[in-house]
């Protein structure tokens, strides 16, 4: 199967050319400036059509290298949105898995909420095809190691969609991560590094916007959504506006509150900057309201997450509690500190740059990994270890405790309540 895309691109080539030979064909298919030909085209389907959905929508639209070929949405309207704006030459679906059954696409975009994002990744690795994931990756840790198998048994391509390690700005610092991860490589920090992600540090959480309701009286079911078919695999709730489109993340069946919402654009590039990519933190602990909303997720104060080398990351919300990070660096080791704006602590630190080798090379376009057979920069591996400290937090801040976890397997250490947030399981006849 992995070779499926790129023998069907081999065939259409093929085909044209022979056509050339006795007919006037269009540039458009021929190719040249500003010209794709259909038999160099990755063909794209995007499912959920939601607000982040039609973002997607709009990256295939826009690629000259890309063909849009269908959509899907279990609400109509989002559903008839999206036809609108793809054009006659894409089709539309209700049910994810008859966009699988086609066996034309090459690229899936899985825009969902997050409690689908483990079994459209799965089915569509099986299904022979490459896979554009939102974040958080998965709902769950135990969901993240399901995708990770999937898509390397199948020799799938996959792409996490956050790029902060890869070519976007850290927010409040202004930067790539890239001429940080020199410095903290070669030692220009010292060794351990503690790393403070908090509006004071520049990273706002979101935490208030994305906590859900409680107490709601339900209502009626939109004749446009197919209410069950939305849930999926979560449990079923009765339905209310606010658990479903745009405000999903207010709730544990489908997401994680602002931290799921933030944490992997966040905590990916420290991950990386800190060569934590094949690894998790031992320790976690969290300080927030307790007890915690079964349903509703709420705010919370601060997470502080420990690897064994004793690198730390310290998160806060300052949106409950005391802050504590006001002032404090960004990024800090024994030998030197980065603050918000990129300012170093000495200063000569940034001196140091031009003359420090670049880190290794990463891919960074998809159609670049699609193409070349070639892991994307930020991967079903790399991807689920920044999943995990998103969900490592989550937990700390249900279960009320400090958790203690094994990286290696993916499991709490003598916690069963907490390897019950990190494995649950799904609505029948869903499963893993």
């Amino acid at each position: 199967m992995a070779g499926k895309g790129v023998s069907r691109r081999k065939f259409l080539w093929q085909s044209v050319t022979a056509a050339a030979a006795f007919t006037i064909v269009p540039r458009h298919v021929l190719g040249g400036p500003e010209h794709v030909p259909p038999s160099e085209k990755l063909t794209h389907a995007v499912i959920g059509t939601g607000g982040m959905g039609m973002g997607h929508v709009g990256y295939a639209l826009r690629d000259k290298k890309a063909k849009l070929l269908a959509v899907c949405d279990v609400d109509e309207k989002h559903l008839a949105r999206a036809m609108k704006a793809a054009g006659e030459s894409c089709k539309g679906y209700r049910d994810f898995r008859a966009v699988l059954d086609r066996g034309d696409i090459d690229i899936v975009h899985v825009p969902t909420p997050p409690h689908w994002h483990a079994l459209i990744s799965i089915a569509a690795a099986e299904a022979g095809c490459d896979i554009w994931c939102e974040k958080p990756m998965t709902r769950t840790i135990a969901e993240g190691q399901h995708v990770v198998d999937a898509v390397q048994r199948n020799g799938r391509m996959f792409r996490l969609n956050t790029w902060f390690r890869l070519y976007g700005g850290l927010y409040g610092l202004g930067s790539t991560a890239k001429p940080i991860k020199k410095l903290v490589s070669n030692g220009l920090l010292g060794w351990p590094i503690t790393v403070r992600v908090s509006p004071a540090t520049g990273f706002g959480w979101k935490t208030r916007a994305w906590s859900g309701r409680i107490n709601q009286a339900p209502e009626p079911v939109p004749p446009e959504l197919d209410y069950n078919m939305w849930l999926g695999p979560a449990p079923f709730k009765p339905y209310f506006r606010h658990r479903t489109h745009g405000s999903f993340r207010g709730y544990w069946d489908y997401d994680g509150g602002g931290l799921a919402d933030m944490g992997q654009h966040y905590l990916d590039p420290v991950q990386y900057i800190l060569g934590k990519d094949d690894t998790s933190p031992v320790e976690v602990e969290a300080y927030a309201p307790w007890p915690p909303h079964p349903d509703a997720c709420g705010v919370w104060g601060r997470v502080e997450m420990k690897y064994a080398d004793g690198c730390r990351i310290i998160l806060e919300s300052g949106e409950w509690g005391e802050m504590q990070t006001v002032g404090k660096p960004y990024m800090e080791g024994p030998k030197g500190k980065i603050y918000r704006g990129v300012r170093f602590d000495p200063p000569d630190l940034a001196d140091a740059l031009d003359a420090l080798p670049d880190p290794e090379p990463m891919i960074s376009q998809f159609n670049e990994s699609v193409i070349t057979r070639q892991k994307f920069g930020l991967n079903e591996s790399n991807g689920n270890r920044s999943n995990m400290l998103v969900h490592l937090a989550n937990c700390a801040i249900r279960t009320g405790r400090k958790l203690r976890f094994d990286p290696k397997a993916q499991r709490f250490i003598g916690d069963e309540e907490a390897n019950r947030l990190a494995d649950q399981p799904m609505r029948a006849p869903w499963h893993l």
